[in-house]
């Protein structure tokens, strides 16, 4: 089932969702299972799955030069997917990057996902590669998500790469788009950034799911921007509980987000981690019970495989 379906049938009661990370390579998806068993009691109705893309590593070579070397450190993204629907008949969600993918390397995998009944799949530019400064697409890949969106909408109305197929089959995708209530770190301005989230919308997207904040002020301003600029469809809000005092560092700077002063000073005073994990939740529980207030259809929590903090807010708030 498509999510704007899922949302639809809910009839105004609010949906509990949550996004994990494929497992380094060399475990095996029980580890995901472990991360997710905890948190079925909330009945989700769908489950994200992230991508990670390659990154380089410089291995030295006999003679002194160094050799550079792929390595994707998180692969499994589909099978990932197919294995959650398969064991708990939930809609798994596959994140889709420009990044590292050519347009038949695109093609492609949605042509597997659409052979294995993954209905949703949420379109990203995806970050850089690590070791570069500036998002580089691939030679024949997309260089923006609104170019990402419009293949995945071409492919729902039967259109491929390879104009000269005959008599082809539409899939029926579901498109998620990411939206970022503190712009994205690359937008000169919240209102561009808004223009181009209009621009995916416009391609094929139907919902939008936001990166994490810590602010729900800064959520509802997001919302009310996009619905003045014409944006119609679902914005569903991403949540993260603070887990440790390395995060008041490491969250502005990764996702280029501002902190509130009241947890940032909670956050400092309190003596150890376990204090910041209590931290973190209780702030989490409250921004979601004021989300529900609103009346916002689904809470989607990036749980990063530990269930144990979202659990703890669930309890709270399903």
């Amino acid at each position: 089932m498509k999510v704007t379906e899922h949302i639809q049938n809910a009839n105004g009661k609010p949906l509990f969702s949550f996004e994990i990370l494929p497992p380094l390579k060399g475990q095996n998806i029980q580890s995901i299972f472990d991360s997710i068993d905890p948190l079925m009691e909330f009945n989700p109705p769908f489950i994200d799955v992230t991508y990670h893309r390659e990154e380089y590593e410089f291995k030295e070579l006999a003679n002194g030069l160094l050799q550079k070397k792929v390595v994707k450190k998180r692969p499994g993204t589909v099978g990932i997917c197919a294995g959650i629907q398969n064991k708990y008949q939930v809609d798994a969600i596959p994140h889709i990057l420009c990044g590292g993918f050519t347009k038949e390397d695109t093609e492609n995998l949605l042509i597997d996902l659409d052979f294995l009944g993954i209905d949703n799949v949420v379109a990203l530019r995806g970050d850089a590669v690590k070791s570069e400064i500036y998002f580089k697409p691939e030679k024949e890949g997309h260089a923006y998500a609104s170019e990402l969106v419009t293949q995945i909408s071409n492919l729902n109305k039967g259109i491929y790469l390879d104009e000269d197929l005959q008599n082809s089959t539409k899939t029926d995708f579901c498109i998620g788009v990411a939206g970022y209530p503190e712009k994205h770190m690359e937008a000169p301005s919240l209102d561009s950034d808004i223009h181009f989230v209009k621009q995916k919308i416009k391609n094929g997207a139907d919902y939008i799911i936001t990166q994490m904040f810590f602010d729900n002020k800064k959520f509802f301003d997001f919302v009310a921007k996009c619905r003045a600029a014409g944006i119609t469809v679902p914005i569903i809000p991403g949540l993260k509980p603070i887990a440790t005092k390395k995060q008041l560092n490491l969250i502005p700077h990764r996702f280029s987000l501002e902190l509130p002063d009241d947890l940032i000073m909670e956050v400092v005073k309190a003596k150890d981690n376990d204090a910041v994990k209590q931290i973190g939740i209780e702030w989490c529980t409250q921004q979601s019970k004021e989300l529900i207030a609103a009346g916002i259809p689904v809470l989607h929590y990036y749980s990063m495989g530990k269930a144990e903090n979202v659990k703890a807010i669930a309890k709270e708030i399903f």
